[in-house]
């Protein structure tokens, strides 16, 4: 494992204690909690700051068609996006804690202003199905991540390499438009990010242990890649039990 192995334990005074033996210290798994807690606290304020950003827009036919018919306009917004995510996952440390928070924040926005489109193929009552579904197995990978005790690495690995096949596989199924493609890309792609939803939930939890980082920024972190992995397995299963509006 990156970070040693982890043992649990009681301290002198009868509290449970995880000891990392790289970092060689204890952390209490209060302070695990605490650090989850904030993590999915960031990763709800973003889920809804999409969501309410995504209807919003949806509601005015006018800018929803404005961003739809100015190609260009759209495409910038994915940049901003994309510009986002590399910003906090590799100059995190180089930026206050206060400018990756409000840069998550405006991700999410983002995020939300791109995802208004979902509003007018799918119908609400079936969004709102597979947001529950997408919750449910999030929920369930999450926590079997944080507790088992097996090494998800390879697994994480094995997962990685599959993310960028289905990458390339829907650059290609732009230029195809192949049903049949998109329906394999989206199987495998609700696999993937159930499996990476496992994996970075482990390696979070080590990287808390091994309690050499700003917890501030770790936390925006960890909520940005928990994010990544919830909103794209809802699009894969929107893609495959969304019902289309008629």
């Amino acid at each position: 494992m990156p970070f040693g192995n982890n043992n649990f334990g009681y301290d002198g005074n009868g509290r449970n204690y995880d000891y990392d033996i790289t970092a060689g210290k204890a952390v209490t798994r209060e302070g695990v909690s605490d650090f989850f807690r904030g993590v999915f606290t960031w990763m709800t304020l973003g889920l809804a700051i999409t969501g309410f950003v995504s209807y919003f827009i949806s509601m005015d036919k006018t800018v929803v068609g404005y961003l739809y018919s100015h190609i260009l306009l759209f495409y910038l917004l994915i940049g901003l996006q994309l510009a986002a995510v590399l910003g906090l996952s590799f100059g995190i440390n180089r930026m206050p804690a206060d400018v990756s928070e409000a840069i998550f924040l405006l991700y999410s926005a983002l995020t939300g202003v791109t995802f208004s489109f979902i509003f007018l193929v799918y119908t609400s009552q079936s969004i709102g199905e597979v947001f529950l579904i997408t919750s449910a197995s999030f929920g369930l990978l999450a926590f079997l991540g944080y507790t088992t005790k097996r090494d998800l690495t390879e697994m994480g690995n094995f997962m990685m390499v599959g993310l960028f096949a289905i990458i390339i596989a829907m650059v290609v199924n732009f230029f195809l438009h192949s049903s049949t493609l998109m329906y394999v890309v989206s199987v495998l792609g609700v696999v993937i990010f159930l499996g990476l939803t496992a994996y970075d939930m482990q390696k979070l939890k080590q990287i808390y242990l091994s309690g050499s980082f700003d917890t501030r920024k770790e936390t925006v972190l960890g909520a940005l890649t928990l994010y990544l992995d919830f909103i794209n397995l809802f699009l894969m299963l929107l893609t495959l039990f969304g019902g289309r509006r008629k």
